[in-house]
This record gives C-alpha cells, structure tokens and sequence, in this order.
C-alpha cells in the first residue's frame, strides 16, 4: 500500500503562486496515476488535474486550465501542482492521490495523502 505526503501549501495573496507536492512512499509510485483533489467545507471532493502513468496524459478542470499545472518526476516518487494566477476561491484543503488503473479523470482512486491547506488572501 502506497503512502502518500503533501507539502508546500500555504497563504498566498490573490495573483501569487504555490508549488504543492505529493511524495510517494515506495518505488511502485510509477505504476499509479496521480490525482490532484480539492475539498471545500462542506462540499465534496472534487478532482482539479490527474496525470497518467508515464507523464503522458494529463487533465484539468475547466476552472484549473491555464493557471494550474501537474507534472511527475518518477525517479523521485513526486508528483507537482504548480498553482499560478490563485484567487481566493481556490481556498480549501488539496489532496493528492493514486490509483492503478482506469482513466484517469474518475472516481476511483485508492489511496490519498493527508492534505495540505492553501490560503488565498484578497
């Protein structure tokens, strides 16, 4: 069972940018798809951008593209949200996440880091 850590969240005013990453525990990391998810208070949680396998196939949310990029490096079991351009409403709790098969920009992923605040202040 992988084990998944998040960092590099934080406060960050409107316009400014934060690099999340998400380490895996073990060298089986590359044969996982690598989610990006976020979960607001009270509301579910949804997935923003996923990468394939290889770093081949990537996804976005519509209100992600542009501003948001996901990227893996397999030979150090990470995978990267760099988040540009934040607004306030992308404030909430990100997770990272793994699954072993199937598309990638569905439900489900089996295993899920802790989570990492982000704060955009206006």
């Amino acid at each position: 069972q992988v084990q998944l850590v998040e960092s590099g969240g934080g406060l960050v005013q409107a316009g400014g940018s934060l690099r999340l990453s998400c380490t895996a525990s073990d060298d089986t990391f590359s044969r996982y798809a690598m989610g990006w998810f976020r979960q607001a208070p009270g509301k579910e949680r949804e997935l923003i951008a996923a990468i394939s396998w290889t770093g081949g196939g990537t996804y976005y949310r519509d209100f992600v593209k542009g501003r948001f990029t996901v990227s893996r490096d397999n030979a150090k079991n990470t995978v990267i949200l760099q988040m540009n351009s934040l607004k306030p409403e992308d404030t909430t709790v990100y997770y990272c996440a793994a699954k072993s098969r199937g598309r990638i920009n569905i439900l489900p992923y089996e295993y899920w880091g802790q989570g990492t605040q982000v704060t955009v202040s206006s």
